[in-house]
């Protein structure tokens, strides 16, 4: 099975600084891997007009018969799983200084549409990446922010894949 992210409205290259927030440049976004924070998948900048990212997962059932999905970026237990995006300035050598992170919430995903997203195969999410101030989306993500969907086994896509 795959969860797609479909992610628009990201808040730019540079991020000026604005109530809580510090203000940052040469902003990026990622997938964290479970268990290692430092290895992301799929660095698109902040200026980017949108971002996709592919992660490959398994549906399986907890004890008690509900569904739990499983993968390397998806974070948390059993029904409390949720994908890390990360967001941080990448300096001139390429490394990442992380300063928030959104935190995509499998648990907000509707029963019948996990359902359908393990018969088709694949679970979308649909969200936009800046926040109501205008800064990098950090906290808990749930509807109405995402839209969760599932799409039709093999639909095309140009995301970047772990290990493509």
């Amino acid at each position: 099975m795959l969860i797609r992210i479909e992610a628009t409205d990201l808040p730019g290259r540079d991020c000026p600084a604005g109530g809580d927030f510090p203000g940052r440049t040469d902003v990026h976004v990622a997938v964290q891997r479970r268990g290692r924070p430092a290895e992301l998948f799929g660095l698109r900048p902040g200026d980017a007009a949108s971002a996709v990212w592919e992660l490959d997962c398994s549906a399986t059932r907890t004890p008690s018969g509900g569904p739990d999905l499983r993968g390397p970026y998806l974070q948390g237990g059993p029904g409390a799983r949720f994908v890390y995006l990360p967001w941080g300035s990448v300096d001139a050598a390429g490394g990442f200084a992380m300063f928030r992170r959104a935190k995509l919430m499998l648990d907000a995903v509707d029963p019948a549409v996990l359902e359908a997203a393990e018969r088709s195969g694949l679970l979308i999410a649909r969200l936009g990446l800046t926040d109501a101030k205008g800064h990098p989306l950090c906290a808990a993500v749930r509807p109405p922010l995402v839209a969760w969907s599932a799409g039709p086994a093999g639909s095309p896509s140009d995301a970047a894949a772990p290990g493509a």
